[in-house]
């Protein structure tokens, strides 16, 4: 990422590059973690945790924090390094239900388990400001609280302990937090494209919970939910970029070692062309990355639109970004052995999740339309 970087801040990135460098290398992940049920070993997570990955979007009185106080920014340097090495483990999902619990309050074992990472925790997003038709519902009845619906994909649903589950309610949206062995809970695992992570189809036939369960208020989860989303937003585009800048640089790399017909391809004036069309879109990435960051941060009245945006933008332009580094590679791009691959998978997936790009460009137009009416 392009920011401006305290010693604090350049410490606590440079420390979680070498950690994953140490860790969890790509020959590491292509051998032993391919095939591992989890994708990650829960004691290199929580020494990760130990490190601060699941503390940045946590207010200080709730026990989290960042190096820099700027949470949204901090936690983006983390995933830019998860996306630059093809990290597994559900980073995302783990800091927006630590932040989810952390502001709305309650839930103390719960958020302390996941900021030590002693748990991992999955969020069904079952609702969203995009979706007409939800695909989770959570009714009240009497003081306790029905869960129906089906979700999908939730990383790491099969390792979490608790599910953050996130439903439409009669007059807005509800969240709850849910252990994941809760009775009435169906969790299938899905055949995933990225080979460092583990995504699950999660079902809930009729699930009953205390009102203890609630994050925040009954049907009154509709700001937070969109907050939530825009730091899944910000966190997804700086892994995106940093599978982008990993890709770009590998095939930049290759283009001028490899010859042909005497020359270097990175001589041929086709292939420059091409790879300043890579250039402008990967710089433009981490601009709009890093505004979408900033923004969060600043609590700027633009955030929610700002993230909308970067992952509008990123989605679009990672997967095409990584698809012409393939290309570019030839034969040897294609094959399971070459690292590319990777980060080809990682920027494709992330595409998807949290709304596509088109799902987020209706959420512009949406506060568009809305501040159009309000004036």
């Amino acid at each position: 990422m392009w920011h401006n970087l305290g010693s604090d801040q350049e410490l606590f990135r440079d420390t979680t590059a070498r950690f994953l460098e140490q860790h969890v290398g790509l020959a590491h992940q292509r051998k032993v973690l391919r095939h591992d049920p989890a994708g990650f070993d829960p004691g290199w997570w929580k020494s990760g945790a130990e490190l601060g990955w699941t503390m940045c979007l946590v207010p200080e009185a709730a026990g989290g924090g960042s190096v820099s106080g700027r949470g949204p920014t901090d936690a983006a340097l983390i995933a830019y390094e998860f996306g630059r090495h093809a990290a597994p483990g559900p980073f995302v999902d783990c800091n927006i239900t630590a932040a989810a619990l952390g502001r709305a309050g309650g839930h103390e074992a719960a958020l302390a388990a996941l900021l030590g990472g002693e748990a991992v925790a999955g969020h069904c997003l079952g609702a969203a400001p995009w979706r007409r038709d939800p695909a989770i519902e959570i009714r009240r009845d009497g003081s306790d609280f029905i869960i129906s619906g089906e979700v999908r994909p939730v990383e790491s649903a099969g390792q979490a302990r608790w599910l953050l589950v996130t439903g439409a309610s009669a007059g807005g949206m509800t969240q709850l937090l849910v252990p994941a062995d809760a009775p009435g809970i169906a969790i299938r695992p899905l055949k995933g494209m990225d080979v460092t992570r583990r995504f699950f189809a999660v079902g809930f036939s009729g699930v009953r919970l205390p009102a203890a369960a609630l994050v925040g208020g009954f049907a009154r989860a509709d700001e937070a939910v969109s907050r939530q989303i825009a730091e899944a937003a910000v966190l997804l585009c700086a892994e995106a970029v940093g599978a982008m800048d990993a890709a770009f640089a590998m095939t930049l790399d290759y283009a001028f070692q490899r010859y042909t017909f005497g020359r270097a391809l990175a001589s041929y004036q086709a292939l420059k062309h091409r790879f300043a069309d890579l250039k402008s879109w990967l710089e433009a990435s981490h601009a709009v990355s890093d505004a979408a960051a900033d923004a969060l941060a600043d609590d700027s009245p633009l955030a929610i639109e700002t993230a909308s945006a970067a992952k509008a933008y990123v989605g679009d332009k990672g997967p095409e970004l990584a698809q012409d580094c393939v290309q570019l590679h030839g034969g040897i791009g294609v094959t399971y052995e070459h690292d590319l691959h990777f980060f080809l998978r990682r920027v494709t997936v992330n595409r998807l999740l949290y709304g596509t790009p088109a799902e987020h460009r209706r959420l512009i137009a949406a506060i568009r339309l809305r501040e159009e009416k309000a004036a």
